[in-house]
């Protein structure tokens, strides 16, 4: 499974710095999820979706989706 944050963060020409604010977590939460280097959990991917107005499945894919 992919995650799509540094994909969807280009089409709404969003900053780390920005993200964070948006969603409470911290800014190398975002960076390690944004590179790859980490998986986020679910709570942290519903975080993400509240804070940028997304449906939670718009932040991965998956053939299983």
């Amino acid at each position: 499974m992919k995650i799509l944050l540094d994909e969807i963060m280009y089409k709404k020409n969003l900053t780390v710095n920005q993200v964070s604010q948006m969603t409470g977590i911290p800014h190398t939460t975002i960076v390690d999820i944004k590179n790859g280097h980490s998986s986020p959990r679910m709570d942290t991917m519903e975080k993400i979706a509240k804070g940028l107005h997304i449906h939670i499945t718009d932040l991965f894919d998956s053939e299983y989706k």
